[in-house]
């Protein structure tokens, strides 16, 4: 069994699912936990997405409790007075998400830290979400925003649309330990933030992306972009993701890394390498390697170097060539600074 939950969400009026929240998503649960709850909710093996009723969380919490699952058995008794729809979600394998439920097990899996970027199979998943008003009110169908506005007006009271977007905020569903963010609008649920990472007001990061952690983001992580610990992403730097033109590319940034402010990165690094600020090395960018005395031994794509510690990309200030040397420096990142996450 790769993942179990119990989750409380949001459906449309014709029954869709919007959103889920699960409060405390399991990765590898036990056996017996995953029978006890499928006996309970009368689900047989092959059923991955099972709606239920409050009505049945006192006999669930009650089978969870057998198989010790003490934590699980407490959410589930907090949901005999939900309000909204109940799932439980049992994820036999790591297949391509067949549904909405599966979709947000998945992405909280990520956000929870219990798995990494690219660990886990999200193909198909846009066709699967509906593109959401994300509101004062919670998940609303953009299709039914505008009935729901006036429903809201007619009684005196002001809809707020933060955002309309097929993603809400990670930090709606899960605030990691030791982290901070600035504006947390810029951070998707499905972002992977390792503990003593900080992501600053401009700083971004997207699903199935993030931080091995300790780290500053003051720049743009995108989808399945992941950094390695000790890493500094300046302001205004943006790395290339696998939906803005990688392909099938996965860019990966090593250890104790430096991308300067207002940079660009298009292939994977190594540890302690670093990119001058305002410059971007893309795939096919024509690279001129200097040895240790600063003389030019060959030109290449950059995407030969991909990969390798030690480097240093900076702009000639006179020709405006691209050059790549050894990093003499590492980065250093404030240790005083995040220490306190």
């Amino acid at each position: 069994m790769l993942s179990f939950a119990l989750g409380i969400g949001t459906q449309n009026s014709q029954g869709d699912w919007l959103e889920i929240y699960y409060p405390a998503p399991l990765y590898q649960p036990t056996e017996s936990l995953v029978a006890a709850a499928r006996q309970a909710l009368g689900a047989d093996e092959s059923t991955e997405v099972v709606s239920f009723l409050p009505e049945h969380t006192a006999k669930l919490a009650s089978a969870l409790r057998e198989a010790g699952a003490d934590d699980q058995a407490e959410f589930a008794e907090s949901f005999a007075d939900a309000q909204r729809p109940l799932v439980a979600v049992f994820l036999n394998d790591d297949h391509a998400p067949a549904s909405v439920p599966e979709v947000y097990l998945k992405l909280h899996l990520l956000s929870h830290r219990l798995v990494k970027p690219h660990d886990l199979k999200l193909d198909g998943m846009f066709g699967l979400l509906k593109n959401i008003a994300w509101t004062s009110e919670g998940a609303i169908d953009v299709e039914e925003l505008p009935a729901r506005r006036l429903k809201a007006r007619l009684v005196g009271r002001a809809l707020s649309v933060d955002c309309v977007d097929k993603f809400p905020k990670m930090t709606d569903y899960v605030v990691p330990k030791g982290i901070r963010i600035g504006d947390t609008a810029r951070v998707r649920l499905g972002a992977h933030l390792g503990e003593g990472t900080t992501v600053m007001h401009e700083g971004f990061c997207n699903f199935n992306a993030g931080t091995e952690g300790p780290g500053m983001v003051e720049g743009r992580i995108s989808a399945g972009v992941f950094v390695g610990k000790g890493s500094d992403l300046g302001a205004g730097c943006s790395t290339m993701g696998t939906l803005s033109g990688g392909g099938n590319v996965v860019i990966k940034i090593g250890e104790n890394c430096l991308i300067g402010a207002n940079a660009g990165l298009g292939i994977p690094l190594g540890d302690r390498c670093t990119v001058e600020a305002g410059l971007y090395v893309t795939a096919g960018s024509k690279v001129t390697v200097l040895d240790d005395r600063g003389e030019a031994v060959q030109t290449v794509a950059a995407r030969e170097l991909a990969g390798q510690d030690d480097l240093l990309f900076i702009r000639h200030s006179v020709t405006g060539r691209l050059e790549c040397r050894t990093n003499k420096s590492a980065v250093a990142l404030n240790e005083s600074l995040h220490a306190h996450n």
